[in-house]
């Protein structure tokens, strides 16, 4: 049972927490790269760690983080004129580079040194498998971007439904890897079926065992951790098990187990303390892996339909999440359409930040106790003065992967020469 002191220590990511200090040494997803779609155009609001940016693509087509008030007066740049290479407060016309150098001051005498004074906050940004990153840690912390294992490299099709999620980020963590609850909350979208492994169409996913407690194991990786969810498969029971192996790269991110046309992965981005961006995201060949439309649409989180502009859902706890009572009369176990909108339901339901130490915990749930003991020690190791988890030397390869397959029960899972499909 974890301590509330304890519980604060893996959440709190604003200023100075230790836990937000430690995502800082890793590349923050900021925003999608379809936020900020064309050079020269309309910036983008955006929060992480408790940080309020602004996200824009310069004349040259390279994207900048900034902090989003302006280092003269205080106002949003936001508002401003993004134009010739730089983005340009309204109040007195100050214009920034994607590097924070202040390339104008309209209100200042042409003669003035005031310029080559001021730097204002700017990260280092790029683009990378539909996103926008930046690196928030100081100078001396630096770390060269390297491609996640979910987006290998630009000829991979990565598709993302992105939802801000009015919750802490460890417990949506905690949910991803969570493989024994799919079993119920999400068992009217992946139903029982025999066949010879995980299956999906455009209107739910298949899998073959109709076991709702699975026994699991667990692997301690120097990137996190893998575990496995085996239950008994529906055919050949008597010899074999139904396994499925979950990768947590941390200190936000899951690969979860595929099916037999693209891989599945979440990144959460730790908006602050008590807000997260998290990130669904189906990736693999572009001939089986859908897109994006097809993507936010089998999941029910279309923008413009299921969340609004900014990616906030119109599910929520006012309107009961859009639970159906007469559709699940009829059969559907939760009456809340799409997998995510159903973890939604439960996550928000916690509270905003919820509360570990009252948490009864059982066998089906090793893979959080798993999360909870190796983060509460890491960070602890980070305020030590130890090198963070997950980076550096401690990266997880580029050839990490999640994996299901129906094998023989004397199969060793730790060494299954699983790949990415």
């Amino acid at each position: 049972m974890m301590t509330e002191q304890e519980n604060q220590l893996i959440c709190r990511v604003e200023g100075d927490a230790a836990m937000g200090q430690l995502m800082r040494r890793h590349w923050q997803a900021v925003c999608l790269s379809e936020e900020v779609p064309e050079r020269d155009g309309t910036p983008v609001r955006a929060r992480v760690l408790g940080e309020d940016l602004v996200v824009f693509k310069d004349s040259q087509g390279q994207v900048g983080v900034m902090g989003e008030f302006c280092p003269h007066r205080g106002v949003s740049l936001v508002y401003g004129r993004n134009e010739h290479g730089g983005l340009r407060c309204l109040y007195h016309g100050w214009k920034m580079s994607v590097s924070g150098e202040v390339l104008e001051m309209s209100s200042e005498p042409s003669q003035s040194s005031l310029p080559s004074k001021v730097q204002h906050t700017a990260y280092p940004a790029l683009e990378w498998g539909g996103f926008v990153w930046c690196f928030m840690g100081s100078k001396d912390s630096f770390t060269p971007f390297t491609p996640p294992p979910w987006a290998p490299n630009e000829h991979v099709r990565v598709s993302i439904c992105k939802m801000i999620i009015p919750c802490n980020w460890a417990q949506i963590l905690e949910g991803q890897i969570d493989s024994a609850h799919s079993s119920s909350l999400h068992s009217s979208d992946m139903m029982p079926a025999r066949i010879n492994g995980a299956f999906a169409d455009d209107k739910s996913w298949l899998r073959p065992s109709t076991d709702k407690a699975p026994r699991m194991q667990v692997q301690a990786e120097t990137y996190g951790f893998r575990y496995v969810a085996i239950r008994r498969p529906i055919e050949k029971a008597a010899t074999h098990d139904y396994v499925r192996c979950t990768v947590f790269l941390a200190p936000a991110s899951a690969l979860i187990p595929p099916n037999n046309a693209y891989n599945v992965a979440n990144i959460n981005t730790a908006v602050d303390d008590t807000h997260t961006a998290f990130h669904f995201i189906a990736w693999g060949d572009p001939a089986t892996t859908p897109d994006t439309q097809a993507w936010r649409a089998f999941l029910h989180t279309e923008k413009g339909v299921d969340v609004d502009e900014r990616y906030h859902p119109i599910r929520n706890v006012e309107n009961h999440f859009l639970q159906d009572r007469q559709a699940m009369k009829a059969g559907n176990y939760t009456g809340i359409q799409g997998i995510p909108n159903q973890d939604l339901s439960m996550w928000v339901t916690m509270g905003a930040m919820t509360r570990r130490s009252n948490d009864r915990l059982g066998a089906s749930d090793m893979a959080v106790v798993e999360f909870r003991k190796q983060m509460l020690h890491e960070v602890q190791a980070f305020m030590r003065g130890e090198a963070p988890i997950g980076v550096g030397e401690r990266q997880a390869p580029l050839s990490t992967c999640s994996f299901q397959a129906i094998v023989e029960k004397s199969t060793q899972w730790q060494h299954y020469p699983a790949s990415p499909i």
